[in-house]
């Protein structure tokens, strides 16, 4: 795939850039908003603390958008990472766009700051609720290198919609906090076809837990995200309790159904894919067509 097309391998600005047009930067690296607890630990500091955040047009819509550096710092929230993205939701709540974008790609929050970047983790999830009940969709991206962990992957499942590719990855945990704080015999983070079958694009999408699977190409990302922004135009976007109990009741049911298996193949097989290995080797499209009789459901 050329790189310049590639999802994964694009920064942040990059990303957003390509997806939206006329895009806007609010608090642009020249305004030097930088964290204030780095330079006290003699760690790096970043003039955008590694967020993008801003306003565009994507085929129309007015849409607010924020990207996630996965280069500083593997895009962790600290306090003013987690200000900014707050700052841009509640500015979309008087503004009004179409939609709010989030385009994560960040191992969690950054211990560098612990109690902060956990404070700016739980005002961002806030935040993004309260966007939902003004009536404006909320949309996440997950296709970075660094995937979607920690406090942010809980973020991104209280959104309308997710889109990953392949390649991405979405969980509470990291396979290395799994391993260090369970043992190797848990979950090997060496194994990356393992990490990737329990956390990757594949896995999230058959379990329900993200709605829509693409390519690892920008304009692929781009085409899902105005197909979302449509559909959801057309329905509640207000988190409610009975979606809350679906929720609640999905899990539950996973657990019943899948809590003894070790391996996703196991899974895979349970929900009746026929030869299940294959899954891993099939590109997007192939395996979106093959496994959508099978995906279970999910808010």
């Amino acid at each position: 795939m050329n790189h310049s097309h590639t999802y994964l391998e694009a920064t942040a600005r990059q990303r957003i850039h390509a997806l939206l047009e006329d895009f806007a930067e609010f608090l642009p690296p020249s305004e030097k908003v930088i964290s204030p607890h780095l330079a006290q630990l003699n760690a790096p500091a970043s003039f955008d603390d590694g967020v993008v955040i801003g306003e565009g047009s994507l085929q129309g819509k007015l849409v607010y958008a924020a990207a996630q550096e996965g280069g500083f710092m593997g895009g962790a929230v600290g306090e003013v990472h987690g200000a900014k993205l707050v700052g841009l939701m509640r500015r979309a709540i008087v503004q009004r766009p179409d939609a709010v974008l989030l385009l994560a790609d960040t191992g969690g929050v950054r211990l560098h700051e612990a109690n902060a970047g956990l404070i700016a983790v739980s005002e961002v999830m806030r935040a993004l609720l309260d966007v939902r009940a003004a009536g404006i969709p909320v949309i996440v991206l997950v296709g970075g290198s660094n995937g979607c962990f920690g406090g942010m992957g809980i973020v991104a499942r209280c959104a309308n919609t997710i889109i990953m590719s392949e390649e991405a990855r979405l969980a509470m945990s990291g396979p290395e906090v799994i391993e260090t704080a369970n043992g190797v015999e848990e979950f090997d983070s060496r194994d990356r076809a393992l990490v990737w079958r329990t956390t990757g694009g594949k896995h999230r999408f058959l379990l329900g837990d993200c709605q829509v699977l693409v390519a690892d190409d920008i304009a692929a990302f781009r085409q899902a995200a105005v197909a979302a922004i449509e559909k959801l135009a057309a329905v509640p976007v207000a988190l409610s309790l009975g979606e809350l109990e679906q929720e609640q009741a999905m899990l539950e049911a996973r657990l019943q159904d899948f809590g003894g298996f070790r391996d996703p193949l196991e899974i895979w097989a349970a929900l009746g894919i026929p030869d299940p290995a294959q899954l891993p080797m099939l590109e997007a499209g192939a395996f979106v067509a093959l496994a959508e009789p099978y995906k279970r459901g999910g808010a």
